[in-house]
């Protein structure tokens, strides 16, 4: 393990999943019910990032992803995007979290509607020059339809590559064909898409308690339809 880790998590690494799962559930992040997510599907539980509303939450919040981002990248310098509106707070935090570990990284995020006035434009923050990598930090894939948003936005800067993308759950359902969304996304973009924890992590943290019965049986139906078949 790194220092870099050690410093993220002291030296317990395995209950990091259960921890970030909690975390989610009790700051109302992960809720449970019937929901309809952006791709159109009803979905039996929703990750609303928009939720984080102190700044003890979204500290935390940028821990998990900084762990996440040290874990598959190691120091790579990239430089964070985070798409609004949910993203921008997630960018930010990951920064910071970054940053407290010795990686010191740019970030920028977008604005819904450019601005034709002032330093004009359709981005806020640092500005990626060419050659240089950028990595989005999102909430959730479910779809992918969010992440093909934001790489039709990013397309408009010359010579900056994504090396990645982060978000909180993989949802692991299937995307256009059977695959999951975020196998679909990493081929179609060639980047790979990493989530701190999937769908079968929430699961197993809920067969932790009987009372969460209901939940585990109405996600598993769910998944024994929409769920990637890989």
């Amino acid at each position: 393990m790194s220092a870099v880790l050690k410093n993220l998590w002291g030296d317990e690494m395995e209950s990091y999943k259960h921890e970030f799962i909690e975390f989610l559930e009790k700051a109302g992040v992960l809720k449970f019910g019937d929901f309809t997510a952006k791709s159109g599907r009803k979905i039996p539980y929703f990750i609303n990032a928009g939720e984080i509303k102190t700044g003890d939450q979204i500290r935390k919040l940028g821990k998990f992803y900084a762990k996440a981002y040290f874990e598959k990248l190691g120091n790579k310098k990239a430089v964070l995007y985070g798409p609004a509106y949910k993203g921008i707070p997630i960018a930010v935090s990951v920064a910071v979290a970054l940053s407290e570990n010795g990686l010191d990284v740019p970030f920028f995020f977008n604005r819904k509607e450019e601005k034709d006035h002032g330093e004009g434009g359709v981005f806020v923050g640092y500005k990626p020059h060419s050659g240089e990598e950028v990595v989005i930090v999102e909430d959730v894939i479910t779809a992918g339809t969010a992440i093909r948003e934001s790489m039709e936005i990013l397309s408009s800067l010359d010579g900056v590559k994504v090396a990645a993308t982060f978000v909180m759950v993989d949802r692991c359902e299937k995307g256009k064909t059977e695959k999951s969304a975020m196998a679909e996304v990493g081929e179609e973009f060639g980047f790979p898409v990493y989530s701190v924890v999937n769908v079968y992590d929430i699961i197993e943290y809920l067969e932790e308690d009987g009372k969460n019965r209901e939940n585990v049986e109405r996600i598993k139906n769910y998944l024994k339809v929409n769920g990637a078949k890989e």
